[in-house]
C-alpha cells in the first residue's frame, strides 16, 4: 500500500481480483496511520480479506491521516484488534515493541491461536521481530525488492523524516 492517494485504488483493484478471478489467496495491506483505516477493515472483513497491518510511512496532510504518533498507535490498536477478533488469518506488521506486546496480549487474553496471525517485519529491522514471532505460529522477515533500492529507501526517508531515527536505531540492534 502507497500513499493515501493510491488507497482506494489499491483496494478496488483488491476486490476486482478476488471478485473476478477468484483470487481467495490475495491480500491487502492497511495503514493505520490513516482516519479510513477502520471502516476499511471493516469492510475488507465482510469479503473476507487476508490483511496485513502497518503503521505507515508516507507523509500525509493531517487531513487525512493522524499527525500524532499515539493516535496512530491508538489506531493501530484499534484495527488489530478487529482484525484478530475476525477469524481470518492476519500480518500484523510492526516493529514496535509496544505493539507487539499489545497484540500479543491482546491474543493471548482472547484465545486467538497461534495460527491465526503472524508478525511480519523488514530484514535487518532487529531481533524484535525474530524474537517474538515465536508467539505466532510463523513469523516472517521480507524485503522490498526493487530495480533501484536505494532510491526507494532514500524517497521513503526524505517523504518522512521520522523514519531516519527509525532506521539508524535499528542498525545497531541485534
Amino acid at each position: 500500500m502507497e500513499g493515501s492517494n493510491a488507497t482506494q485504488g489499491t483496494i478496488d483493484i483488491f476486490k476486482r481480483l478476488r471478485a473476478e478471478f477468484g483470487l481467495n489467496d490475495v491480500g491487502i495491506v492497511i495503514q493505520s496511520y490513516l482516519y479510513r483505516t477502520l471502516d476499511d477493515a471493516r469492510a475488507l472483513l465482510k469479503i473476507p480479506a487476508r490483511i496485513r497491518l502497518c503503521k505507515g510511512a508516507y507523509n500525509e496532510p493531517p487531513d487525512v491521516a493522524y499527525p500524532d504518533k499515539k493516535d496512530v498507535d491508538d489506531n493501530y490498536v484499534r484495527v488489530m484488534q478487529l482484525l484478530l477478533a475476525s477469524g481470518v488469518y492476519h500480518g500484523i506488521a510492526t516493529h514496535d515493541p509496544k505493539m507487539i506486546d499489545a497484540t500479543i496480549d491482546f491474543a493471548q487474553r482472547e484465545g486467538v491461536g497461534k495460527d491465526a496471525l503472524s508478525f511480519r517485519c523488514f530484514m535487518g529491522s532487529g531481533a524484535t521481530c525474530r524474537t517474538n514471532s515465536r508467539a505466532t505460529a510463523t513469523g516472517c522477515a521480507y524485503m522490498f525488492l526493487t530495480e533501484n533500492m536505494v532510491s526507494y529507501f532514500m524517497r521513503r526517508l526524505a517523504e518522512r523524516p521520522a523514519n531516519i531515527w527509525f532506521v539508524l536505531k535499528n542498525m545497531f540492534k541485534g
